[in-house]
């Protein structure tokens, strides 16, 4: 019996020990499993930490090559820009090829532009003469010819022209085109000669100081009017289609040839320095010339209602050309 009491207790510590003993190692096993755990999140977020601080320098490396990229593009924006502002376009193959043949292009290729250098050298230019008969239709670049003092064009094929920018221009000639437009005159305050003859004008009004010899003969011209024009001593505007001029606020007028219009009167009070008068081949029924007593040559012929011309008392014309039916005299109305 108290054996049996005495296996009964050595089993009791047996398995106390044992108890303790599994829980012990269960302990040791949770914390292995819980230290495992922990070194395993903690290696996590280390590697999430690194990622993230590789990832910061990744974008910042992005940023500060894009904006290397932004800076290189706007440096070579720059140097295109300047680039392009060394240069005047000249979209006119001809136009370039006369300049490279006058050797005021300086590199010699036909590549649509001239250098700003080159063309401010320039204060005469002569398209007229070119050896290999070339036919200009478009001017564009003219404006980078600043320094211009004279420009000839004739017998070209250009329609329009912008001279705004060559304002140094004091002789301008542009006959023989199929100019229909023309802007700028009223900025060459050194304008002295302007032809424009030969073209397809129908109006032609600008204001200038400083002209003296206008022609404009032989265009489509149903309006002129030169403003301010206080020098203006030549107008020859024959073969249009005017029906009415105004001539009185140009004083200094010496020469007015206007043969061949529509005119059916003009009044010539205010020009008493008038030599030189063509008005053959209009529809005047009246003229007067009492008060240009300097006339030497007078053509009124072609008029068909002009029977009489009035002229002043000792009036002596040297030149005159009538027709058979027309007379001069002081008493037009008897």
């Amino acid at each position: 019996m108290r054996d049996n009491i005495l296996a009964t207790e050595r089993a009791k510590k047996i398995n106390n020990s044992s108890l303790v003993d599994g829980l012990k190692r269960q302990r040791h096993f949770f914390r292995i499993v819980t230290t495992r755990k922990r070194n395993k999140q903690w290696k996590v977020e280390r590697k999430l930490k690194s990622d993230f601080i590789d990832g910061a320098k990744f974008l910042r490396n992005i940023f500060i090559l894009l904006c290397a990229i932004v800076i290189a593009s706007c440096t070579k924006d720059d140097e295109h820009t300047e680039l392009i502002n060394d240069f005047v376009t000249i979209p006119d193959n001809q136009f370039e090829s006369i300049l490279i043949e006058q050797n005021i292009d300086s590199d010699g290729v036909v590549n649509q532009k001239i250098s700003k250098t080159d063309a401010l050298d320039v204060t005469h230019l002569d398209l007229d003469f070119s050896a290999s008969g070339m036919y200009v239709e478009d001017l564009t670049g003219i404006e980078g010819f600043t320094n211009l003092t004279f420009l000839s064009a004739s017998s070209h094929l250009i329609e329009d022209i912008d001279l705004s920018q060559n304002t140094q221009l004091d002789t301008v000639l542009l006959q023989a085109n199929e100019i229909q437009s023309i802007q700028g005159l009223s900025n060459l305050n050194n304008l002295i000669k302007l032809d424009l003859s030969w073209n397809l004008l129908d109006s032609l009004s600008f204001k200038n100081e400083s002209i003296e010899i206008l022609l404009a003969s032989n265009n489509l011209l149903e309006f002129f009017e030169v403003e301010n024009a206080d020098k203006l001593k030549s107008i020859i505007l024959t073969s249009n289609k005017l029906s009415t001029v105004n001539l009185g606020t140009y004083p200094l007028l010496e020469t007015l040839l206007l043969s061949d219009n529509l005119l059916q009167s003009i009044d010539l009070e205010q020009n008493g320095n008038l030599s030189y008068l063509y008005i053959s081949g209009n529809s005047l029924s009246e003229l007067s010339v009492s008060s240009n007593q300097n006339l030497v040559d007078l053509r009124v012929d072609r008029n068909p209602l002009l029977t009489c011309i009035h002229i002043n008392n000792n009036q002596e014309i040297p030149t005159v050309s009538l027709s058979e039916y027309q007379v001069l005299s002081t008493n037009c109305n008897e």
